[in-house]
């Protein structure tokens, strides 16, 4: 696993993008104007490394306003050995830690419980964390400018629901490390320093996180970046919608794998494979008019999405209902994760009503 989200092999390398020393130190004496002037420009990239962390867009807010703060309180203690972004992300990642000892790990249904029939009822929601979708709109922001060449790329195999989901089954120290060093790109000294403790552990924390992720997505391991696949994505995101609008049963199946997941977090209920997601397809479509429906295109985790929205009664407005998740492989559809929290619209910049 050697690919990271930034240019460079660590935090150190950023040093081109450090900021004048005259600004760190008006922060340091206590110039409000001036620590702001450094920490607006990483609030989303502390943004997504907390929600990387903890696996909930929503925590991952309160994490950054408390990183925030933890900082100005410590700002007399940056003493310039590493650059201020790097800083920054050694408070992030301990805060982090200590909402996680704090909480359960956010997982998905099919991590939690057995797999269903599409006649099993659904279960009522559970107070089980859930893993939510980080829109692809707030991830474009952290993208590197001309003004911030060093800042963090989000790369698609560091942020998909797939490697998330197997993150969070490793303890947090664990995935602490695993990703500073393989999605950041920390060395090992630089982890340790963060994180308070030895190079040695570090070195041991990072092997078992490696031998986990391997244990579940052998096809991780590298974070190898596939090829560009937008375009073909985008089309088969398409043919998705176009078929639920028909309310086209056959339509939807041919674009499933045979070995496909359904899941619908927070719901503790989730499918396996093509003749039972089918099945589940033609109960639904069966249970009202293809008019109560309507889906817009949308992008999460660097995957293509579905934003659902349902009408409750004749000639009333559709209304925010699911975010539905498409995970693409082989040009077919291997996953389906439909998060039924309406909360999650504002965040996608998605209309109210339609």
């Amino acid at each position: 696993m050697s690919r990271p989200d930034r240019p460079g092999a660590g935090p150190r390398r950023a040093a081109a993008g450090r900021p004048e020393g005259s600004v760190i130190a008006a922060a340091r004496a206590g110039d409000a104007a001036a620590f702001t002037s450094l920490v607006a420009p990483l609030r989303r990239e502390m943004h997504v490394h907390c929600y990387r962390m903890v696996g909930s867009f929503a925590d991952a807010e309160d994490l950054v306003q408390e990183t925030f703060l933890r900082a100005w309180r410590k700002r007399a203690s940056f003493e310039g050995r590493s650059t201020f972004r790097a800083w920054l992300y050694g408070i992030a990642t301990n805060a982090c830690l200590e909402m996680l000892r704090r909480q359960p790990r956010r997982l998905l249904p099919n991590l939690v419980a057995p797999g269903n029939t599409p006649s099993d009822e659904l279960p009522p929601v559970t107070d089980v964390g859930w893993l939510q979708p980080y829109p692809d709109r707030l991830l474009d922001e952290v993208a590197p400018s001309d003004a911030e060449p060093d800042a963090v790329v989000v790369a698609k195999e560091t942020i998909e629901l797939a490697f998330l989901a197997t993150s969070q089954l490793l303890p947090p120290r664990q995935r602490a490390v695993l990703i500073l060093r393989d999605v950041l790109g920390w060395s090992a000294n630089d982890t340790a320093s963060a994180l308070e403790t030895s190079v040695p552990a570090v070195n041991s924390a990072l092997q078992r996180a490696r031998s986990t992720l391997h244990e579940h997505h052998p096809d991780r391991l590298d974070m190898t970046p596939p090829p560009d696949p937008t375009g073909t994505e985008r089309a088969l995101l398409l043919r998705f919608l176009d078929a639920h609008e028909r309310a086209d049963v056959t339509a939807v199946v041919e674009l499933l794998r045979d070995d496909v997941r359904f899941t619908m977090p927070p719901a503790l209920w989730w499918l396996d494979g093509r003749d039972t997601v089918a099945a589940a397809y033609e109960q639904g479509f069966a249970s009202g008019e293809p008019s109560d429906w309507k889906r817009l295109p949308t992008s999460a985790n660097r995957q293509p999405a579905a934003a659902c929205y349902r009408r409750l009664s004749p000639g009333s407005l559709h209304c925010p209902f699911t975010i539905e998740l498409l995970r693409i492989d082989d040009g077919a559809i291997a996953e389906i994760t439909s998060f039924g929290d309406p909360t999650l619209f504002p965040a996608f910049g998605l209309p109210a009503t339609l």
